[in-house]
């Protein structure tokens, strides 16, 4: 059976406690064995590296994300959506959390809280205004579809955009709040909220390397039981609750700051393994009988009242823990020095998690825009593979180009300042 080793997590970039080239260890690795108080975080990615298991399945996430949105009734047997209680949404937004505390965790606790906090907030800056723009695309798809289609009304009730077609004045100003969006638009606030509040995560780390994590599940507790919400425009309430998926961003962001390194022995644990998989063939016997209900009399009326509803706005404990399962195999057999990272079959999807804001946002507008060619044409299983795959080619012919863009860009201001024309 295949074994997590300690370069193989820990890698999750690159060996923690890792030589370096010169020989000398980390500090900030060794830091991990020597207190659980510590004034700088535990990364677990050494400086410079890129772990490319991360672009790969965030990659995968944003694919699964534009199938499931452009074809959710045929396609989306092909994303994990219908075999377990999590989907793609849960993978994007730990790796979100995983790589935010790489990224800022090290510029903050490098030169200093304000100055880690501004680079945050400039990020977070970034993403909002994507998330405007995406509207604006969206918004303009929308009416465009709503004027040429013999069934105006599907779309716009479909879409959940009748008060902006009837007041758009006064929902363009919720829409600055993040407090209007149209269906599919959830992902992007959600990741701003939870952003924004990653400097916490950082000071509290600085405290204990565990309080993060305590804090979180605290919090989501709290929750739970007091039904703690965003509301949205006309009495809504946030399609993705902050207050509860902020679980998993802080926990992908406490196994990037060395909460992942501590946990390779449960891991390696072949208990750990068989619960894991049984926990996953659980969990696909109780979604088979959401299609197939000829199935629901085997599961016990007492089991259901337990695990029922499984609700994805408050981020269910249910599919926490199909999500950690689902990482638990992954990461067995799918090791850091895995030679698939190096198959042209993976690049394109690399490529897509190496600018996942960007294909986020271009599978969004896609996704529309595809489902509605298959709304009007009628189409059957072929035309919603091709519609798909289509897509996916797109969304990887725009990653390769962003990929030369920064190369070329690169190459040019490494020139000599001579070189260059006035």
């Amino acid at each position: 059976m295949p074994r997590i080793d300690q370069a193989g997590f820990a890698s999750i970039a690159d060996g923690v406690a890792g030589a370096s080239s010169t020989g000398k260890v980390d500090p900030v690795a060794k830091g991990i064995f020597s207190a659980s108080a510590v004034s700088m975080p535990l990364f677990v990615v050494a400086s410079g590296q890129r772990e490319l298991r991360l672009d790969l399945f965030r990659g995968l996430a944003l694919w699964m994300i534009y199938i499931d949105h452009v074809s959710p009734d045929y396609l989306t047997w092909f994303t994990i959506r219908n075999y377990g209680f999590s989907d793609a949404a849960e993978l994007f937004i730990f790796i979100s959390g995983f790589t935010a505390a790489l990224v800022y965790g090290r510029a903050t606790f490098e030169s200093g809280f304000v100055i880690g906090t501004a680079r945050v907030l400039r990020r977070v800056w970034q993403i909002y205004t994507a998330h405007l723009l995406l509207f604006l695309v969206l918004m303009a798809e929308i009416a465009y579809v709503v004027a040429v289609s013999n069934k105006p009304s599907f779309y716009i009730h479909e879409m959940e955009v009748a008060d902006f077609f009837r007041d758009p004045g006064a929902v363009m100003i919720q829409t600055l709040l993040l407090r209007f969006r149209p269906l599919n638009m959830d992902v992007l606030p959600l990741y701003i909220v939870l952003m924004a509040f990653l400097p916490l995560v950082f000071l509290l780390a600085r405290v204990h390397r565990d309080l993060p994590l305590a804090a979180s599940i605290l919090f989501y507790i709290l929750t739970i039981r007091y039904d703690l919400h965003l509301s949205t425009y006309r009495d809504g309430f946030w399609s993705f609750n902050p207050c509860a998926w902020q679980l998993l961003f802080v926990f992908g962001a406490w196994c990037a700051l060395g909460g992942g390194w501590r946990l390779i022995a449960v891991l390696n644990s072949s208990l750990t393994l068989w619960l894991a998989v049984a926990y996953l063939c659980a969990a696909l016997f109780v979604t088979f009988t959401w299609y197939f209900p000829q199935l629901e009399g085997f599961i016990p009326a007492w089991l259901s009242r337990v695990i029922y509803p499984i609700n994805k706005t408050d981020f269910d404990i249910l599919r926490f823990a199909h999500f950690l399962a689902l990482t638990v195999v992954v990461l067995r057999f799918v090791p850091s020095d895995w030679a698939g990272l190096k198959s042209p079959f993976a690049r394109p999807l690399i490529l897509c998690g190496q600018y996942s804001l960007q294909t986020f946002a271009l599978g969004v507008a896609l996704s529309f825009a595809g489902y509605a060619l298959l709304m009007e044409l009628d189409a059957g299983a072929a035309l919603h593979f091709i519609v798909g795959v289509a897509g996916l080619l797109v969304m990887y012919c725009v990653a390769r180009t962003f990929t030369w863009y920064k190369w070329a860009t690169a190459e040019r201001e490494s020139a000599p300042m001579l070189s260059r024309p006035l």
